[in-house]
C-alpha cells in the first residue's frame, strides 16, 4: 500500500456536524448523535442541481437592471456590467473593480471550478488530486466575498438618499444575483471533497 488509510479501512467514520471519529457499526454519533455517512448523500446530484440553478439565474442577474438612479432629475437604470462602466467614467474605478470582482470573475470562477470538480469526481479521474482539493477549498474562501456586490448596491443606496435631489434603488437583478450567490454557495457546501480521493481506492 503506497498511500495513508483511510478512515473507513480503520473502521471509523467522521460525524459532518461535531466532527468526531465515530465507529461505523453505529449509525449515530455518540457525542452529539447526529446521522452518519460516509459521505454526503447524493453530494453529486445536489451540487449539480444548485449549480445548474445557479448557471440559469446568472443570465438575468447579468441583463436586468440591478439599481435605478435619479440624480438631479436624470434618471437610469443599470445592469451589473454598465453599473461597472458608469463608476469606471466617474472616477471610482476602484468600486467599478470591486464590483467587476465580486460579480462577475468570482461566479464565473466558481461555475467553472465546481464544474471540473463535478465532471473529474464523475469520472474517478486520479489527475491533479492535491490540486483539485486545494482548488475547493479556495472556492470556499472566496465564496462569501460574492455578496461584495449585493452589499455595495445597499451602501451606495443607503448613502445617496437626498430626497428630491438624488436617489438610487435596487432594482430586480440584484435578487437574481443574490440568489446566485445563495445557490453557489449551496453548491459548495453539498460537495463532498473525500470523493475526490475515492479513486484512489478504487485503482487499488
Amino acid at each position: 500500500m503506497n498511500r495513508l488509510p483511510y478512515a473507513a479501512e480503520a473502521g471509523l467514520l467522521l460525524c459532518h456536524v461535531c466532527g468526531g471519529a465515530c465507529a461505523d457499526t453505529t449509525d449515530r454519533c455518540p457525542r452529539c448523535e447526529s446521522a452518519l455517512h460516509r459521505r454526503k448523500p447524493n453530494s453529486l446530484a445536489r451540487t449539480c442541481a444548485y449549480l445548474v440553478a445557479a448557471l440559469i439565474l446568472y443570465i438575468p442577474a447579468n441583463l436586468l437592471p440591478v439599481m435605478h438612479t435619479n440624480m438631479f432629475g436624470n434618471a437610469s437604470e443599470n445592469t451589473i456590467i454598465s453599473g461597472v462602466i458608469e463608476f469606471w467614467k466617474g472616477g471610482s474605478w476602484d468600486i467599478a473593480l470591486l464590483i467587476f470582482f465580486a460579480s462577475v470573475v468570482v461566479p464565473c470562477l466558481k461555475f467553472f471550478a465546481l464544474g471540473l470538480l463535478l465532471v473529474t469526481v464523475r469520472k474517478r479521474s486520479r489527475w491533479a488530486m492535491r490540486e483539485r482539493s486545494k482548488l475547493f477549498r479556495f472556492i470556499e474562501l472566496i465564496g462569501y466575498w460574492s455578496m461584495l456586490d449585493v452589499l455595495v448596491v445597499a451602501l451606495v443606496a443607503a448613502l445617496v438618499q437626498f430626497h428630491s435631489l438624488s436617489s438610487i434603488e435596487p432594482r430586480l437583478g440584484i435578487l437574481f444575483f443574490g440568489l446566485v450567490v445563495v445557490l453557489t454557495m449551496l453548491a459548495a457546501m453539498s460537495f463532498d471533497p473525500r470523493l475526490i480521493w475515492d479513486a484512489e481506492v478504487d485503482d487499488d
